[in-house]
């Protein structure tokens, strides 16, 4: 585990990103979607990292191997988007997942946010058990602000304070 670092996403990561992202998407869960289709990995640092945003990525040997971020929506709250953990550092013996989303909270905590939502698709299953394991409650959309970025493939919505 101790190989992996977490640390802030910099320019030049972009390509890294891209290529745990899309397999997932794309390969793992059927999801027609490609890199054009989501406009924000091409503009990480003005998308996430204003505000009190942020995006985080999972490096191990120098390569990226999973990503985590937080889009600043106003009223101190923000959206957790874009996580994702490549198939070969999965499961706790790794504790990506788990280390990316510390990281994440911790930032929230620090900068005052009070609440962080997230949507995501009914088929990314063990991400659902993930999310309720860490103080994520599923709520309705009619519950999400009118701010909440929300995606064309997103049916499950929660929500954790902070």
């Amino acid at each position: 585990m101790s190989d992996i670092v977490i640390r802030s996403f910099d320019s030049g990561d972009e390509e890294g990103v891209i290529g745990v992202i899309l397999p997932i998407q794309r390969e793992e869960f059927g999801v027609a979607i490609t890199a054009a289709d989501q406009p924000d990995l091409a503009a990480i640092a003005d998308f996430y990292q204003s505000g009190k945003g942020g995006f985080w990525v999972a490096e191990k040997a120098g390569k990226i191997v999973g990503t985590i971020s937080l889009k600043d929506i106003g009223n101190d709250e923000a959206a957790l988007r874009k996580m994702f953990v490549a198939a070969e550092v999965r499961g706790k013996e790794f504790g990506v997942a788990a280390r990316l989303l510390e990281t994440l909270m911790a930032h929230a905590s620090a900068v005052g946010l009070k609440t962080i939502l997230l949507g995501t698709t009914d088929k990314f299953l063990a991400a659902h058990r993930f999310y309720e394991k860490n103080g994520f409650s599923e709520i309705t959309a009619p519950e999400l602000p009118a701010s909440f970025p929300r995606m064309a493939v997103d049916t499950k919505f929660y929500r954790r304070m902070v």
